[in-house]
């Protein structure tokens, strides 16, 4: 019994378990099959890593203020952090993975580093 790759119908020489002629091929294969799924999944990391160095950028101290303005003018995206962090007094910090925010009074904002 022959056996012809998934990808491009070509004949597998090798382990009878073989489903690829090439690593191309299987590598072809596998991001037709996963593109769909995984476009929305790349976008959304790719929004969070934006956000996570717009703050990194903006805070080399670990902990400082800016404004609303610089941070839009910058990119960042205020629907997309990882998590948020609600003190005792009821403030809520907003973080994408250790870089953190504060909305403040009159568009300004507190950066902080989560240690």
């Amino acid at each position: 019994m022959t056996k012809v790759c998934l990808e491009c119908g070509e004949k597998i020489i090798g382990r009878s378990d073989k489903k690829f002629c090439s690593d191309y091929c299987r590598n072809a294969y596998n991001n037709t099959v996963n593109k769909d799924s995984k476009n929305l999944i790349r976008n959304i990391n790719n929004r969070l890593r934006k956000n996570w160095r717009i703050l990194e950028a903006l805070n080399p101290d670990q902990k400082t203020k800016t404004t609303r303005t610089k941070l839009i003018q910058n990119g960042f995206d205020f629907n997309f952090f990882t998590s948020t962090y609600t003190t005792k007094a009821g403030t809520v910090y907003y973080f994408v993975y250790d870089q953190g925010y504060l909305p403040l009074e009159n568009d300004f904002y507190a950066l902080v580093k989560r240690e």
